[in-house]
């Protein structure tokens, strides 16, 4: 019995390292899409040169949601290059990265960050429709059910500020901010 809790234990360490990366990866997507970083904003296709804030970049102007909207494939293509470069959804589309970034990267706001970034992913999958490399699987889809195996294990979180971000009034009044 020892062994299973020790192995118990071990995974809730694992799970951590899943939230910090997975909210490292949120995080950089929206600082590459607010300054233009040169990884999925402002590279040049063609050449693979990098121009760090270049107009794509949101800062300077451009849309965040464009390129991977305008590009949407399958029976949701036409809906989504609807919603393509409409500021409402530049501004939602940032706001989630960065709530679900710093919410996982920290450990904070967890409940509301893995529910918004299951929501964001399940949007990105649909835009992307048939996957390439498997007729319904993709990245989309394991980090869904990462994001929900962290919603479900948040009490036993390690590495996180849950502890501290629990006792706040904001969470005792609004407990979907837990």
């Amino acid at each position: 019995m020892a062994t299973v809790n020790k192995n118990a234990a071990k995974s809730f360490y694992m799970l951590a390292l899943a939230r910090i990366c997975l909210g490292c990866l949120f995080l950089w997507a929206f600082f590459d899409k607010l300054f233009g970083l040169g990884f999925s904003t402002c590279r040049d296709t063609a050449t693979n040169a990098v121009h760090v804030a270049c107009g794509a970049a949101w800062m300077r102007g451009g849309s965040p949601t464009t390129g991977f909207l305008s590009h949407a494939t399958g029976p949701f293509a036409h809906w989504y290059g609807n919603l393509a470069g409409h500021s409402w959804v530049d501004y939602l589309f940032m706001a989630a990265l960065l709530a679900v970034g710093v919410g996982l990267l920290l450990g904070i706001f967890m409940r509301l960050a893995t529910l918004v970034g299951i929501g964001l992913l399940i949007l990105m999958w649909a835009a992307l429709l048939w996957p390439a490399a498997n007729p319904v699987f993709d990245e989309h889809i394991v980090y869904i059910f990462v994001l929900a195996a962290l919603n479900l294990a948040n009490s036993q979180q390690k590495w996180g500020l849950r502890g501290w971000w629990a006792s706040t009034d904001l969470v005792k009044f609004l407990p979907l901010f837990e």
